[in-house]
């Protein structure tokens, strides 16, 4: 699933056609994406308007067009955007295209976990106003993490680090390297974090998030080779510090890779 710097890559896709107007509007209005969605509206309110801006917090994007019109797009699990040549004609999974004269913008997802939402005003909408504070940014604190771990104090971290109310954008690998940095055993209970573990981790999520922006973010360009997320994924993986074997299981119902040296259970 793209997580933060994944969907700020296919986010910065459609800069394409930014200042362009949108001479068509192609979709497929049955598909779960549209769900609460008012397609009709979609359609007539963007035909004719322009991308003026756009902007991502977390896993979720927003894309504003003169007219009022506010497109909120959530990549769910294979969701990915595109711009495509004027003379692009829409495929199988290729469920919203916004056709201009010299390209189009493309949203496709095969397995239809993502979401597309839609409101026309001159005002932001609530679900984009209301979302959490985004990692980088200053309210983001570390008053606010501990306040956070305090609501969720008997969940295991890893599953509390997934949570978007939370940590906008943090997906499966971001939380397995940020508690990897943080020297945190990921079945550590919430609540059992000492203040020095919290400090830790209030570290380890903004130069996770920060770095991850600026590698991944401009190009979808892999993270050093000292990180975590290049030995996570391998059978026999190893810890890119001190070469001891990557312990793994399933916590807060994910798959979980650690440094058993680097990050002790004192449960």
């Amino acid at each position: 699933m793209p997580e933060l710097a994944e969907v700020e890559y296919y986010r910065r896709q459609w800069d394409a056609g930014l200042t362009r107007r949108i001479k068509a509007v192609h979709l497929h209005p049955d598909k779960r994406i549209f769900r609460g969605s008012d397609t009709r509206a979609l359609k007539r309110t963007l035909t004719e308007s322009r991308l003026l801006r756009s902007t991502a917090r977390g896993k979720q994007m927003l894309f504003v067009f003169s007219g009022g019109g506010w497109l909120g797009l959530h990549l769910g699990m294979s969701g990915t955007l595109r711009a495509e040549p004027a003379r692009f004609r829409p495929g199988k999974h290729d469920h919203l295209v916004l056709q201009q004269a010299k390209g189009a913008l493309v949203f496709r997802d095969p397995r239809q976990f993502g979401r597309v939402r839609f409101h026309t005003g001159k005002t932001e909408p609530s679900w984009w106003s209301a979302s959490a504070p985004e990692i980088t940014s200053g309210e983001f604190s570390p008053a606010y993490l501990t306040e956070f771990l305090r609501r969720h104090r008997r969940a295991p971290i890893k599953a509390v680090l997934l949570l978007q109310t939370g940590f906008p954008g943090v997906g499966n690998w971001m939380a397995d390297e940020i508690l990897w940095r943080a020297g945190i055993s990921p079945a550590t209970r919430s609540g059992d974090l000492n203040a020095r573990q919290q400090s830790a981790l209030h570290r380890g999520t903004r130069f996770v998030a920060r770095e991850a922006l600026r590698i991944i973010g401009p190009a979808f360009a892999d993270p050093p080779r000292s990180w975590l997320i290049h030995q996570r994924w391998k059978p026999g993986g190893i810890c890119p510090r001190h070469r001891t074997p990557l312990a793994r299981a399933a916590i807060g119902g994910r798959t979980t890779a650690w440094c058993p040296k680097c990050q002790p259970d004192r449960r």
